[in-house]
């Protein structure tokens, strides 16, 4: 059975498109107008091996905001849908990713357990960033918490547990792709498939 999604989510603010496969091979192909955040979604699909397409446009001319936390609903709706009923997957996941002097950890990462829930312990400086409203290149700034939100509606639409701990670094730049990196292994591990189990790897028979 493939686990594949695709959502199409049109609002006032946000218009975005997802196309998942769980069990790709890490190709990506992201249109997305904040570059910054689009080598962020091609990082994760990469190394989570996820094939991975993403659409987007917004409001961005007034804020940041609603395009960051309408693709973490997308993208984790996509990940609810693709996963179904979560038959004979490892569950957990983790992963531990230097990136030159940073190094991000996602302690017992994942957990597809249906209970949402996010621990995320990063602080970086704001990142400055470039984005693209019509044909004109704006800088604008990513903060730690914009990357809070992103994660929040993620594992609430996804219905994860998730902990992110960046451990130390100096670039903000390698900080947040540690992030990323890490992220998407975590969810690789846990979306495997394990020949071995029997159901769901639950003892209430239910995720």
């Amino acid at each position: 059975m493939k686990r594949t999604a695709k959502i199409d989510r049109k609002t006032k603010e946000t218009h975005i498109k997802i196309s998942l496969n769980i069990d790709g091979s890490g190709k990506s192909k992201i249109i997305y107008p904040i570059p910054f955040l689009g080598h962020m979604f091609t990082l994760f699909s990469r190394h989570g091996l996820f094939d991975l397409q993403i659409t987007a446009k917004g409001d961005i001319e007034v804020d940041i905001h609603h395009l960051v936390e309408d693709t973490g609903i997308c993208l984790g709706e996509a990940f609810a849908k693709a996963m179904g009923k979560k038959k004979k997957i490892e569950r957990y996941g983790h992963a531990i990713i230097p990136m030159d002097e940073s190094l991000a950890e996602v302690r017992t990462a994942v957990d597809m357990s249906g209970r949402p829930h996010l621990t995320f312990k990063v602080k970086f400086e704001k990142e400055l960033i470039y984005a693209m409203i019509g044909k004109e290149t704006v800088r604008m700034y990513l903060s730690s918490q914009m990357l809070k939100e992103f994660f929040e509606a993620f594992v609430h639409k996804a219905g994860i547990a998730l902990h992110i701990d960046l451990i130390r670094g100096q670039n903000t730049h390698h900080k947040i792709e540690a992030i990323f990196k890490s992220f998407g292994i975590s969810l690789l591990r846990a979306c495997q498939i394990n020949p071995r189990k029997k159901g769901v790897p639950s003892t209430k028979g239910i995720l």
